[in-house]
């Protein structure tokens, strides 16, 4: 674990997510005060304030070239239009050449995309947000990216999923550093989780092409959505689609990335999503209406999928009031 004063870099730049700074540093600022020693430095590559996403002035506290020499932990946070922060050809250089000064270097979101554009994230594992995370791959296809880890370390670079995302990687940076003990205090202080359940795919949506080229596959989505608890075997598919059963489930690879079983299951667990968020039945009668038959295979599916439980998945995104304290006057 660190003893040592630790410098704590993060690059600012106009449109950025305001919370992808402002997280971060708050976890290592609040650290200080449980015992570790952050000097952290939010600078800009010129100097100047930033104008952030949502349209507030963040000043800095400097410009890049005011860091010293040696950066404990680099930290780069995103901007929703990562093609314009890509595109700033001094944004990536001033990063580039600090990922060269920093023992650490990390990312939150789409800060994910400059790292990628310095080269640093060749041939690495990495994380952004989820429904970033086929951008990158598409954009860099020399970084392997995962889409659900809200944090991904390969050697000294260590990626974030979206936004919130940011505070899980900079608590478990703080444990790294200064142990277990200083990072519950901070967790607490800032009423997080320490260590957040689950990935990012509870959080996300489920996406596949809405227009895929063949019809026989578009035949098969429209049944498939019409009624996902229905008994659909590959063979009843294949009768719907009009091709044969091996066939479909080549068109499916090809147009869906997927099995016309794994798509069934995949519609079946949206269904469960939707019941969960809205309906008032128990995991069971949502297992029976989403098609999974009983309420241990719903569980088996969402802990595998989601790495939480149909109940917690419930708790967490039917409504807020369940988790608020009001108290009348």
């Amino acid at each position: 674990m660190s003893r040592h004063r630790h410098t704590v870099a993060v690059v600012a730049f106009d449109a950025v997510q305001l919370l992808d700074v402002t997280g971060p540093v708050e976890v290592f600022t609040t650290a200080n005060r449980y015992g570790a020693d952050y000097d952290v430095r939010v600078v800009s590559p010129t100097g100047a304030g930033v104008v952030t996403s949502s349209g507030l002035v963040l000043g800095v506290n400097g410009s890049v070239s005011s860091l010293p020499r040696r950066i404990g932990t680099l930290l780069v946070p995103g901007r929703r239009d990562w093609r314009a922060a890509v595109g700033d050809t001094d944004l990536v250089e001033s990063v580039r050449h600090l990922t060269d000064r920093a023992e650490r270097v990390t990312s939150v979101c789409a800060g994910a995309f400059v790292l990628a554009a310095t080269g640093v994230l060749d041939g690495r594992r990495a994380a952004t947000h989820w429904e970033l995370a086929p951008d990158l791959a598409v954009a860099f296809p020399g970084i392997r990216v995962e889409s659900d880890p809200l944090f991904v370390r390969d050697g000294h670079v260590v990626t974030s999923a979206g936004v919130t995302a940011g505070i899980d990687l900079a608590l478990s940076l703080v444990e790294e550093d200064w142990g277990a003990e200083v990072t519950r205090s901070v967790a607490r202080q800032l009423v997080v989780f320490m260590a957040r359940p689950g990935g990012q795919a509870q959080f996300s949506t489920r996406l596949v092409p809405s227009q895929p080229q063949h019809s026989a596959v578009r035949r098969v989505l429209d049944h498939v959505s019409a009624d996902p608890s229905a008994e659909h075997t590959l063979d009843s598919l294949a009768a719907v689609s009009g091709v044969s059963a091996r066939h479909l489930g080549r068109l499916f690879r090809t147009e869906i990335g997927m099995s016309p079983g794994q798509y069934v299951e995949s519609s079946r667990v949206e269904a469960a999503q939707a019941l969960l968020e809205k309906g008032g039945g128990t995991v069971e009668e949502v297992a029976q209406q989403a098609g999974f038959g009983s309420s241990e295979s719903l569980r088996r599916v969402f802990q595998h999928t989601f790495g939480v439980s149909p109940t917690v998945y419930r708790a967490r995104f039917r409504s807020t009031a369940g988790s608020r304290r009001i108290v009348a006057a």
